[in-house]
């Protein structure tokens, strides 16, 4: 071989990988949306159903997150951005307003919902089943559990014979929702008095009247409103010694006194192993019916439970997925 093909050869050579690289298409993008603030255990356990799929973040698939720390008017502006990243799916994610904002920025990239709420209801899919269109995903229903967070504020505190309901009907609860839980305090022979709160001012009645209703006890849903004013229900329930028990794990992690709800780290993770890895492999979100999640977890916080002066049954304690000390 001649000197100058030999440089010649040598020289395409060291261009191939180069030029190989240039070839590989660009990894396919999740636009993940959040309603709620930062959360490292979430986002871990999302990361790790995406392992079970087989995606690997930076290997063999790119996330791209938002996170609208609960001011909701941004979300619509975030999905947005996230259809002009032309994305490959965009998961939605806490409330339900994530969804909401998702579908009305694109009606073609498919929309993974992890969210509260019934998506049947707020024209999300056209039923749990058969989601058609572009949305799927799973929910899980808070308000539905409403009867069992009862169950356990019983267990707690026996005595209480009036218990105020803190709802945001226009959001997520239902007059069936409504219904079984005063049917469940019937049973009790316990009073439960629903306190809709539409707006910041229905709030503020609601919270300013616990005191003058007699409330012994407090159910707080899962709702916008709610989220957003947490500390400040929490401190109001610590205040008058009210006991309360509330519909995501976020506030017993913030000083209240126990929670019921499910677990949403496990949604995120069977999110991202059941719907957002079968998406990035090529199934339809038309095709997978949405699902309601396994598992429940109740949270006490012993901690809140001491400043209320409350002692903890040994058989609630027993029931406990987890307690705060």
């Amino acid at each position: 071989m001649r000197r100058r093909d030999f440089i010649t050869l040598i020289g395409g050579a060291a261009g191939w990988p180069l030029a190989a690289r240039a070839q590989q298409p660009a990894l396919p993008v999740i636009g993940f949306l959040d309603s709620g603030e930062a959360n490292a255990h979430n986002v871990a356990a999302f990361r790790g159903g995406l392992a079970d799929a087989g995606y690997i973040e930076g290997r063999n698939v790119a996330i791209e997150f938002r996170w609208a720390n609960t001011q909701f008017a941004q979300l619509r502006s975030m999905a947005d951005d996230l259809v002009r990243r032309q994305v490959t799916v965009i998961v939605a994610a806490s409330a339900i307003a994530s969804g909401l904002a998702a579908k009305a920025a694109t009606s073609t990239i498919p929309i993974v919902i992890a969210t509260g709420g019934d998506p049947v209801k707020f024209g999300l899919v056209a039923s749990l089943n058969q989601p058609g269109g572009n949305v799927t995903g799973l929910t899980y229903m808070a308000n539905e559990l409403a009867s069992k967070q009862l169950d356990f504020l019983h267990k707690l505190v026996p005595s209480a014979t009036t218990i105020v309901y803190l709802a945001g009907r226009q959001q997520f609860a239902s007059e069936e929702d409504t219904g079984n839980l005063l049917a469940a305090a019937q049973a009790l022979e316990r009073k439960v008095i629903v306190l809709e709160c539409r707006s910041d001012s229905d709030l503020d009645a609601a919270l300013a009247s616990l005191e003058q209703r007699r409330a012994e006890a407090l159910i707080v849903s899962l709702f916008p409103l709610a989220w957003t004013n947490r500390r400040r229900i929490i401190a109001l329930a610590a205040r008058h010694k009210i006991p309360a028990i509330y519909a995501s794990d976020g506030f017993a992690r913030a000083g209240g006194l126990m929670s019921y709800s499910a677990a949403h780290s496990a949604v995120l993770r069977q999110v991202a192993a059941d719907y957002v890895g079968k998406i990035l492999k090529g199934a339809r979100p038309a095709d997978l019916p949405v699902q309601r999640p396994t598992k429940f977890e109740l949270i006490v916080n012993r901690l809140t439970a001491k400043a209320l002066g409350i002692d903890i049954p040994p058989t609630l304690l027993a029931l406990a997925d987890e307690v705060i000390e």
